[in-house]
């Protein structure tokens, strides 16, 4: 029986700023990817919150959150994630209970708890370099608080904010976020999607240590993972060539906007070994291709939810990625 019929298919988008182009033209491809999944029938849309990169425009989270909902009218909106360290639990919390408000039952709230950018960058953001790295248990507690019901003699309020109850999700690479999800009872996301090497490891860690909650009865674990599909094997591995000069810039300390794609990456085998560890995940190929693997990386992770990346040059061909994936779905 096929899982990728049933199990809900997500989208992670971060605003991939293009090589000639603009953040506007940005902005406005996410539109458009976030209306055709929608008709697409994909459950959610999420941002994720990157700072002073060159090639992600999607660092005012929140707000880009509220572009996309309000040029959408079902698909769940929301941050895969918001670096919680970064802000104020109150101001997440009022942030969000807006959204909440003004698109009711259509707002996910995703945390972290990285920089989400380098050590300047975090500097300059949080003041404090140990913000979040003790604290995050108290700081995603706070925000718990800000978004339920008032309690008696509770001084400050988050309005909006207050008994909105926004889903969070709790978002990792390592086994540390999946311990703390399990704990709370909440959901979790893995982000394979750039680090894929301990993903067996801390789905594991969730679901063995899972407590039931108010809001979850069971472990529910989605998995982001970066999936190109195109035509035919052999055009999806050339547009993917996008993504490897993306990560290889990262590596080189160089600027990573979306690069054309080539026939052939000029890399050191040390180079291709380090980015290949980053699309460890990576689905790439024609239809029958994507539909193949990606029944099998259901059937190995067990996953109850598929986010996926797709990070191709062209806005066409992102666009025609997700509608080969959807359309796998028999």
């Amino acid at each position: 029986m096929s899982r990728l019929a049933d199990i809900p298919l997500s989208v992670l988008d971060l605003a991939p700023i293009r090589q000639g182009g603009s953040i506007a033209d940005s902005f406005r491809e996410s539109v458009a990817l976030a209306q055709l999944t929608e008709r697409l029938g994909f459950t959610r849309y999420w941002l994720a919150e990157h700072h002073s990169i060159d090639g992600i425009a999607s660092a005012a989270t929140a707000v880009l959150i509220g572009h996309l909902a309000g040029h959408t009218s079902r698909i769940r909106v929301g941050s895969g994630g918001i670096m919680l360290p970064n802000h104020p639990p109150l101001v997440v919390a009022e942030q969000f209970g807006t959204l909440e408000t003004l698109y009711p039952g259509r707002i996910d709230l995703g945390l972290g708890r990285a920089p989400g950018s380098d050590a300047a960058t975090m500097a300059a953001m949080r003041r404090d370099p140990r913000a979040g790295v003790d604290d995050f248990p108290q700081r995603l507690a706070e925000l718990q608080g800000f978004l339920g019901d008032a309690t008696p003699g509770q001084q400050v309020r988050a309005v909006p904010g207050q008994g909105t109850r926004v889903p969070l999700w709790l978002l990792g690479s390592s086994g540390y976020s999946a311990q703390l999800a399990a704990r709370e009872g909440l959901p979790f996301a893995f982000a394979a999607q750039f680090a894929p090497g301990y993903l067996h490891e801390a789905l594991r860690l969730y679901r063995d240590n899972f407590r039931p909650s108010a809001v979850l009865q069971a472990p529910h674990a989605m998995v982001g993972l970066p999936v190109i599909a195109a035509s035919s094997d052999a055009r999806a591995d050339f547009l993917a060539s996008t993504a490897r000069q993306k990560f290889l810039n990262l590596i080189r300390g160089a600027p990573t906007q979306s690069l054309p794609p080539v026939e052939r990456l000029d890399w050191t085998p040390m180079e291709r070994t380090q980015v290949e560890q980053f699309l460890g995940a990576a689905i790439i190929g024609g239809p029958e291709t994507v539909r193949a693997k990606l029944e099998h990386f259901i059937e190995s992770t067990g996953a109850d939810e598929l986010m996926i990346n797709t990070d191709t040059y062209a806005s066409e061909d992102r666009l025609a990625s997700y509608e080969i994936v959807a359309n796998q779905r028999g």
